[in-house]
């Protein structure tokens, strides 16, 4: 399995960058035959939780929406029905048309790391549905969230 480079430089600090998360009952119907959450779940976890962060920045009240354009999940513990999870979603990295996204999912009963993720958001015209340059209201809710640093 491919190293997850974006957890960095420790597991610890990683985690501390986060400031949104939302949680997550697991459903039985998202467990396989092994009883464990497949694979596939986790990406629904992953939008489910990048939904609600764009949402809080009021990306869905503008002219354009998002469309991923990259998806990766390292898994590093099972989850289980019936537990909580913790999702957790930030802006990493944020350019002129796109922005890097990381992911996590912690077990909320133990806290031990799930999975983690990574992904790039490209931001589209809702008319032209082209690429667009990233809204300066949004592009300024996103730093003042997530800090001046990520600017590339």
């Amino acid at each position: 399995m491919a190293r997850a480079t974006y957890i960095a430089p420790t597991l610890n600090e990683w985690l501390q960058k986060f400031n949104f998360k939302i949680e997550s009952k697991v459903r039985y119907s998202e467990t396989d035959m092994s009883g464990h959450v497949n694979n596939t779940s986790y990406f629904v976890y992953f939008e489910q939780a990048r939904v609600e962060y764009l949402d809080s920045l009021r990306f869905f009240n503008s002219t354009v929406n998002a469309v991923t354009a990259d998806l990766s999940c390292h898994y590093h513990n099972e989850a289980f029905f019936p537990d909580t999870l913790q999702i957790g979603v930030r802006v990493a990295k944020i350019g002129n048309k796109s922005f890097d996204l990381e992911y996590y999912i912690l077990s909320s009963h133990d806290e031990k790391l799930i999975a983690t993720g990574q992904g790039t958001l490209v931001v589209i015209d809702l008319e032209t549905k082209q690429s667009t340059t990233i809204p300066k209201d949004i592009r300024d809710a996103i730093i003042a969230k997530e800090g001046l640093e990520l600017i590339n």
